[in-house]
């Protein structure tokens, strides 16, 4: 069997031990005689795996007592509009940070339900860059900040996080989470698409501080409602199941194999330092994300013509690279390098773009 190495920004590569695992658990999931896809949600067995993917998060995250996890579905996007019906009912104000496509998608969404400002965007560089925050144009008494904060299209990140006093700053980290230890604390909420980092795509995570839970706007869908989910153990209604299962195991993977977030930051960091140490170095390809934004999971890049990132693409898939096409708002190149991406993979990466501009130049 031959697996490319697959630089996709998602659904992405998940670790061959968690495959290899659920492949031996899909027809009989230990003695149970069924496999987790058929299995009922309301089990004894299931209700096990699903506490158990809570406790695990909680634990590798480092979650507090007083914040929620609820497992729900509908993607990241879905969020755009949970967020605002959920939070914004005290002044009906909220701040956003356009930092990129998403960023600005959950603006737009948000702007449908109060008064929302953007306090600061870097789409005057096509969101090459994180825009520097002047706490001056913050709302005093808006009912939550919102940033993206890691931009997987234009491959930027916070690393410094906004300090927005007693209003609860909430953070879109689909493709960031469990890449590095975070302070859930510094936040009054988080939520991620689980298809880059956490599992398969059908499941989203979020996690909420539970002071914010139970102020709705009257007209919130049921289904939209972070209460509905929170009294009933994110079981109001059938969960992705199979997707709460995977992120399990990836959990799993992260504490007994890598051995925390802290050695997963360590791991993510030299990888993003081969790739990002040769751009700097190369006469041809050129990273497009400032230095000081960039981010350790999305590296985009270009050659500067695109009959040549074409040319790199078509030799890279030969070559059993995959998915590095960039988003067409950026174009060139992309590798994206989530957390079950092997060192090894960037390393033969780059030994195969050095080659090929030898090559080309």
């Amino acid at each position: 069997m031959a697996r490319v190495f697959n630089f996709s920004p998602g659904p992405s590569v998940l670790p061959e031990s968690v495959l290899k695992k659920a492949a031996s658990e899909m027809l009989d999931y230990q003695g149970s005689g069924q496999s987790v896809m058929e299995m009922s949600h309301r089990s004894k067995v299931y209700d096990g795996i699903i506490q158990g993917c809570e406790s695990l998060l909680r634990e590798v995250m480092g979650i507090p007592s007083n914040y929620k996890v609820l497992f729900l579905q509908g993607g990241a996007s879905s969020q755009f509009a949970m967020v605002p019906l959920n939070l914004m009912t005290g002044s009906g104000k909220a701040d956003y940070a356009v930092t990129g496509q998403f960023a600005n998608k959950a603006y737009q969404e948000a702007s449908r339900y109060g008064q929302v400002k953007v306090v600061a965007s870097s789409k005057d560089k096509q969101f090459s860059y994180i825009p520097k925050l002047d706490p001056a144009q913050f709302t005093p008494d808006a009912d939550y900040f919102h940033i993206c904060m890691n931009n997987t299209i234009y491959g930027t990140f916070y690393h410094n996080l906004p300090d927005t006093g007693k209003v609860p700053l909430v953070a879109d980290v689909s493709s960031c989470i469990l890449s590095q230890p975070i302070d859930v604390s510094r936040f009054g909420l988080l939520y991620a698409g689980a298809q880059k980092n956490m599992g398969p795509a059908g499941l989203t995570v979020v996690i909420v501080r539970e002071d914010l839970i139970g102020h709705a706007m009257e007209s919130t869908p049921t289904m939209f409602n972070y209460k509905t989910h929170a009294d009933n153990n994110s079981m109001y209604n059938t969960p992705p199941t199979y997707g709460i299962y995977i992120c399990k195991l990836v959990l799993e993977w992260i504490r007994d194999e890598i051995g925390g977030l802290a050695n997963m930051q360590a791991r993510n960091e030299k990888k993003a330092k081969i790739l990002y140490d040769f751009l700097d170095q190369s006469g041809l390809f050129q990273g497009t994300a400032a230095k000081e934004d960039r981010s350790i999971m999305n590296v985009p890049f270009v050659t500067g013509s695109q009959e040549m990132d074409q040319k790199f693409i078509a030799a890279a898939q030969a070559a059993g690279f995959v998915n590095l096409k960039g988003h067409r708002s950026v174009g060139g190149m992309r590798a994206s390098i989530y957390n079950a991406m092997p060192v090894e993979g960037v390393e033969k990466l780059v030994e195969m773009m050095a080659k090929f501009e030898k090559e080309n130049v």
